[in-house]
Formats: C-alpha cells, sequence, structure tokens
C-alpha cells in the first residue's frame, strides 16, 4: 500500500465497514484532507497539460515527481507548470527521472496517481506497473499499439477492478456533457435502432522533427514517434481512434466480428516521415450484420472533416465534434443546448472526485481496451490487405517494435504492403 493508504487505514479502522456499505474504497476516507501526490509519466505538451488539468481539480493536488526519457522534455514541462501553479508543481531534483526506467522510479517515489502520457507503445507496461503498485492512473490514448499490448491491458484493467483503484482513460468525447447527452439520446432509442455509422477524421500532418547528428536511432524515432508504427500505432490508432470510440459507443459498446479496408501513403516524404500511411477506410463488421465505416487520413491541402454520421431505424444524427453541436432528425428532433466545459478537464475533475471518494471507483477498461483495439483491428486490415477478425488480431503474437531499450541502432520498420504484410510479424 502506498503511505497514503497505510495512514489511512491506520485512522479509519473503525469505519471500513460503512464505506464498503457505499461502494467507496477505504481509502478515500481521510480525517485530514492530505496532498494527492501527482506522477507525470512523459512530459510533452499532452503530458503537461493533462499536469496542469489534474491541478485545477484539486487545489490539495501536487506534482510529486516528474518522469521522461528525455531531459529536455521534463525541464521544459516542470518550468511550465512551475509557472503556472507555483509552490504546488516544484519537484525537487531528486524526484525528477529521466531514461527508460524513469516510469518506475516515478510509480516507486510515493506517489498517490499518474499521469501515463509517454509514446503508445510504452503504454501497456506503465499501465501494469502502475496498477500493481495499486496507484490512480490518468491513462491517454491510446492504450497500445498491437494485440500484445491490448491483452496487458485488458488484464491491467481487471486488476485496477479488483484492487478498487480508479483508471481513467484519455477517450476525451466521453467525458463531454454534449457527447454524454447526444449518446444517452442514441441509446435510448431517440433515432430507433442504430443501423450504421460513418465516421470521418480528415485532417493535415503531424509535426515532424529533423534529426541532429547527436542523436541516435532510436532517439530520432522517439522525437518523431507518430510517424513510427511501433511507437504511436500510425494515426489511426493514434489520432483517429476518438472517431473509432465514438463508432464503438455508438455501437453500445459491441465488439466487431471483423474488419476490411484500404490504406497508403501518397503525400508523405523524408526520413521523419517513418513508415506510416496517411489515409485509411475502414468497413467494421458486425456479428448481427451491421456495418460501421472509417475514413481518416494525414494530407496537406486537402478538405479537413471530424464528423460522425449515425443513422438509425428512425432517424438520424451528426456529430461535429469540432464544433461540439451534435443534433438529431427525424422522428424528434433534438439539439444539444446545455453547458459545453472543457472536456479535458471534466476528465479530471471527475477523477479527482472519484479519488476523494466523492463519486464511485472509475474504470474505463472495457471501452478503452476494445476502442484501441477497433483501430488496430483497422489498421492490421489495411496493412495486410485481409480481411481480419478482430480475435485473430486481439490474440495475435504481433509485438511492434524493440523489446529491449537502449539508445543506439534502430532499423526502421519498412513501410506495410497489402498482400506480403503478415498479421503476426
Amino acid at each position: 500500500m502506498s503511505d497514503i493508504t497505510r495512514r489511512d487505514f491506520v485512522k479509519t479502522t473503525s469505519a471500513v465497514a460503512a464505506v464498503a456499505a457505499t461502494t467507496l474504497p477505504s481509502w478515500a476516507i481521510q480525517e485530514k484532507r492530505e496532498p494527492v501526490k501527482i506522477g507525470l509519466i512523459g512530459c510533452g505538451g499532452r503530458g503537461t497539460g493533462a499536469a496542469n488539468q489534474s491541478l485545477n481539480a484539486n487545489e490539495d493536488a501536487v506534482i510529486w515527481a516528474l518522469g521522461d526519457a528525455f531531459q529536455d522534455r521534463l525541464t521544459s514541462s516542470a518550468s511550465t507548470l512551475k509557472d503556472e501553479k507555483g509552490d504546488r508543481a516544484v519537484v525537487p531534483m531528486e524526484r525528477r527521472f529521466v531514461g527508460f526506467n524513469a516510469f518506475q522510479q516515478v510509480i516507486d517515489s510515493g506517489v498517490d496517481m499518474v499521469i501515463l502520457t509517454t509514446p503508445p507503445h510504452f503504454r501497456p507496461a506503465h499501465l501494469a506497473a502502475a496498477v500493481k503498485a495499486k496507484k490512480h492512473v490518468f491513462c491517454e490514448k491510446p492504450m497500445a499499439v498491437d494485440g500484445t499490448g491490448v491483452r496487458s491491458v485488458m488484464a491491467s484493467a481487471a486488476l485496477a477492478k479488483e484492487n478498487d483503484t480508479n483508471l481513467m482513460s484519455g477517450f476525451c468525447w466521453r467525458y463531454a456533457p454534449a457527447m454524454r447527452a447526444t449518446y444517452d439520446q442514441i441509446l435510448g432509442g431517440k433515432i430507433g435502432d442504430v443501423r450504421s455509422i460513418f465516421a470521418t477524421y480528415y485532417t493535415t500532418p503531424l509535426w515532424t522533427k529533423p534529426r541532429k547528428e547527436s542523436w541516435s536511432d532510436m532517439e530520432w524515432q522517439m522525437r518523431n514517434w507518430v510517424h513510427f508504427d511501433w511507437l504511436g500505432g500510425d494515426h489511426i490508432v493514434e489520432q483517429a481512434c476518438h472517431s473509432v470510440d465514438k463508432i464503438n459507443w455508438g455501437m453500445n459498446n459491441v465488439t466487431p466480428v471483423s474488419a476490411t479496408a484500404v490504406g497508403g501513403r501518397e503525400m508523405r516524404e523524408g526520413p521523419e516521415s517513418g513508415n506510416v500511411y496517411d489515409h485509411f477506410g475502414v468497413v467494421y463488421e458486425y456479428e448481427d450484420g451491421r456495418r460501421a465505416h472509417l475514413h481518416c487520413r494525414q494530407m496537406p491541402f486537402c478538405y479537413n472533416d471530424n464528423n460522425d454520421y449515425i443513422t438509425g431505424s428512425n432517424g438520424t444524427c451528426v456529430v461535429n465534434s469540432w464544433t461540439g453541436s451534435p443534433v438529431i432528425s427525424g422522428g424528434t428532433d433534438w439539439e444539444y443546448s446545455g453547458e459545453q466545459p472543457n472536456m479535458y478537464q471534466v476528465e479530471h475533475n471527475e477523477l479527482h472526485d472519484a479519488i476523494r471518494g466523492n463519486r464511485k471507483t472509475i474504470n474505463d477498461g472495457h471501452f478503452m481496451a476494445q476502442s484501441t483495439m477497433m483501430a488496430i483491428l483497422g489498421r492490421e486490415a489495411a496493412y495486410t490487405g485481409q480481411k481480419v477478425a478482430y480475435n485473430d488480431v486481439l490474440n495475435s503474437t504481433t509485438l511492434l517494435g524493440p523489446t529491449a531499450y537502449k539508445f543506439g541502432e534502430l532499423a526502421v520498420p519498412p513501410v506495410p504492403t497489402p498482400g506480403e504484410t503478415k498479421l503476426d510479424r
């Protein structure tokens, strides 16, 4: 148990029965409010933003430890957080950890919760270590880059539930009030039975970082992690997984049985563009014959769109994620008109409410693993050029990337070729 848990256990032994009766975990009752110690693992822009939002959510929270593979990223994050949050984000040098083992050092430093925002390749191992240590977790999407990693995430989610510790995903649309209200309407039958969903994520390419002479192969690829499939999973997994998650949500988290897909690489150039595709088109097939469709691309100078078009037996719904203004038509028209707070902040508000015992323990394990798996399924269908079964991808031995980590030589993976690339590779 963590220090905070041991202290609370001694102080509240007489209250354990009452806590169990309310379904709240025993660590949630505190005689004296003590700081929630946050460990940030992955100090890039998303991680720094998440840490800031976590501090906004709880005035008793502090940044306790920082960990990253690169010193410059850690130093930049530490400076930004200190400037924005003052003493609550001042982390002494002895709790700043750099290198591939930094995640474990953060977990072992006395933190109560961790924010996992490294490149997704590392997420399954980091999540497993955090859950094993009974830490509360904010786990950014996607949760893995291959079926091997998803199986690990599923095991971690089950252990978090057994431990009664919080596990929140970075699938932020699930925490947007407008989206919650919309999908409540859809799943409540407002448009009848959902027949099909078509989702788009058309956008521009992400950043690249030209190689410096001092960078090894490993460092260069990690600095450009969104462009290497072993690190980010390709953009269908790293970015368009949000659209995949909304497909999953609209289908009431029913697992598809298979997928077919097309994809390729037309406009990427230069070594920093790695080995990923720039477009995908996926058809997900369900056991009852329904189909869901996803189109995503990262191309410059093209039309951009991020919508979900949901067709039901009695109406339709258009979900415009960028404007946050979903509309239901047909049958009984409906349009969301409530407040639209920052969904990233809502996530951390609810997580800290759960940590403080003001709401039931959060565990997003089921849908976060399934949505990640669906994105990987679509990628594998495109990479292989085959109709691929969901369970075959989930249970495959494909393990992208190295199994040991050091800064040195690392060959760039080849660009996958449909008809030649195999599932287990």
